[in-house]
């Protein structure tokens, strides 16, 4: 069993770690990256089945994450780091000239964990279908799972991608959606409405979880259970509700800090709610 309080730790850090990222380079996205700390803490630290010390951009018979919505990179390269996959302090270099890590992963960098560049949204899911097929061709029976933010959702090619999945039972693919209801420019249902994201999927031949993804045992709970439902015929997707800038107030309940980096007053007050768990870059 994950010890869950741990769990709990790696995330708050990881929360520090993204406002820190993108203060000292006034550049990023700490909307959604405070988001999905908690699922990425608990995919890449408890529900996926990978070797961190022999990465490989194959990912031959182990589990893998597509994080379509690219631009919550400073999430990603904070588990990445905090996980044992890159140094700690490389997390200062966050969007530097000649940094690994850029903006948007980038294959180019050969960073441990990243297979594909993603950021562009809207392609995850479809590069996930080439992961998937070659795993079956490979008698690999781990999975592809591809997180996607909702505002993505607009873009027609996910919907083509999902479409293409569940016709041909592409069951060794599990789609996560970060619904948390915003994007860059205002509410979803504001800017184009998504409608009933379960109806959709379940009418494209998905099996559909609906889970609060800001409570980590409901995640861990929850993914295993994605996995182990995979085997079972249908693609499934996970609606994980989740609330943008979470843990830090003022970031919270507003898609304003979409793409906004705090000020020096802003970072002082946000890091004043997040206790330092593993310590510091």
């Amino acid at each position: 069993m994950p010890n869950i309080e741990n769990l709990k730790k790696v995330a708050t850090q990881v929360r520090r770690d993204i406002v820190r990222m993108v203060h000292g380079i006034q550049s990023g996205h700490p909307g959604g990256s405070l988001g999905c700390a908690d699922f990425l803490t608990a995919m890449y630290l408890d529900v996926m089945d990978y070797d961190k010390d022999t990465f490989n951009m194959n990912a031959e018979n182990e589990d893998l994450l597509i994080v379509s919505n690219g631009h919550i990179s400073p999430a990603l390269y904070s588990i990445l780091a905090r996980s044992g996959q890159l140094p700690v302090d490389e997390l200062s270099t966050f969007r530097l000239l000649n940094s690994r890590l850029q903006g948007h992963p980038a294959t180019m960098e050969k960073l441990p964990g990243i297979r594909i560049a993603t950021g562009s949204l809207g392609q995850g899911l479809s590069v996930s279908i080439g992961i998937a097929l070659a795993k079956k061709l490979n008698n690999d029976h781990k999975k592809v799972f591809c997180l996607m933010g909702d505002g993505e959702l607009e873009e027609g090619q996910v919907w083509e991608a999902a479409m293409y999945i569940g016709s041909h039972k592409i069951n060794n693919v599990i789609g996560i959606v970060d619904y948390n209801k915003k994007q860059i420019d205002g509410a979803t249902d504001d800017v184009l409405p998504l409608g009933d994201l379960k109806a959709k999927f379940e009418a494209f031949g998905w099996t559909v979880l609906e889970i609060n993804g800001n409570n980590i045992k409901e995640v861990v709970d929850n993914m295993h259970y994605a996995k182990k439902l995979s085997t079972e015929g249908n693609p499934i997707v996970v609606l994980m509700h989740t609330e943008m800038g979470m843990g830090v107030d003022f970031m919270m309940g507003t898609h304003k800090w979409h793409g906004v980096p705090p000020n020096d007053e802003q970072l002082e007050s946000a890091l004043s709610q997040l206790e330092e768990t593993l310590g510091d870059y």
